[in-house]
């Protein structure tokens, strides 16, 4: 079934929850806005949006702890925004579960890109049943699945399900997408700027852009990543740190014959 463009904009601001709510418009979605977190978290439940924007400050429940509990049961595309532009907090937006951090004042023409990046991207299929499930997987790969496979841990592009000794990781996005990068590039080491563009729907070239930011963000989402596959950075299973450059994948096991 296709999905609706439906937004969900939540702002306290009323001019500027104005102003996102045109910049979807305009990019085709339709609207609904929420002046706080309690009245956003209903409109999410209602309408499960493909895109929700939030203010991170906010009276009562801030952006951080909606974002934590919108993505406990919902796969939306998360954009925060916020006045304040310490690297600490975009990197709390992400660890929240944002998928891109957006600094205010903002330029509409560039929210809209980044927006339209992250729509590249597939969302998980997961629902709220698959978060809280620790099951072990029993569905098998078709013959059109693109699986990976290093050291027992196995990723399925199509379905986008990640299995580690046969029971299924509940990754992020972001997280899924750079593991899946990482293991289509075996040995080869992938620069924190390629990954940083690979999750923003571009190519390197060399002549792009990549901010400390994003470059920072990229560390976060693999050290949460680290963390979930249970693997310490000094003596890695999975991803090995390449000291100034970026993350490739460790040497596969040898075989025992």
């Amino acid at each position: 079934m296709e999905e609706s463009r439906i937004a969900v904009v939540v702002e306290d601001e009323d001019d500027i929850r104005a102003l996102l709510t045109a910049v979807l418009e305009q990019a085709g979605f339709d609207v609904h806005g929420a002046a706080n977190a309690t009245h956003g978290l209903e409109l999410v439940r209602t309408h499960n949006p493909l895109v929700t924007t939030l203010d991170v400050n906010m009276p009562g429940m801030d952006g951080f702890e909606a974002a934590k509990r919108i993505r406990a049961e919902s796969s939306t595309y998360i954009v925060m925004l916020s006045a304040r532009t310490e690297e600490i907090d975009a990197l709390q937006g992400l660890e929240a579960g944002a998928d891109d951090y957006v600094a205010k004042p903002f330029r509409p023409r560039e929210l809209r890109a980044r927006i339209d990046a992250m729509l590249r991207r597939p969302r998980q299929h997961t629902d709220s049943a698959a978060v809280t499930s620790s099951a072990p997987s029993t569905s098998k790969p078709d013959e059109t699945s693109v699986v990976h496979e290093h050291r027992g841990l196995v990723l399925n592009e199509s379905t986008r399900v990640v299995t580690q000794s046969g029971s299924d990781l509940e990754l992020t996005r972001s997280e899924f997408d750079i593991l899946a990068d990482l293991l289509t590039s075996g040995r080869r080491v992938r620069s924190k700027s390629e990954l940083a563009l690979m999750l923003r729907g571009e190519n390197f070239t060399g002549l792009e852009y990549v901010s400390e930011s994003d470059a920072r963000a990229i560390e976060v989402h693999v050290a949460n990543l680290r963390r979930k596959l249970g693997e310490s950075p000094a003596n890695p299973r999975w991803i090995e740190t390449v000291r100034g450059v970026g993350y490739r994948l460790t040497h596969p096991e040898p075989s025992s014959h």
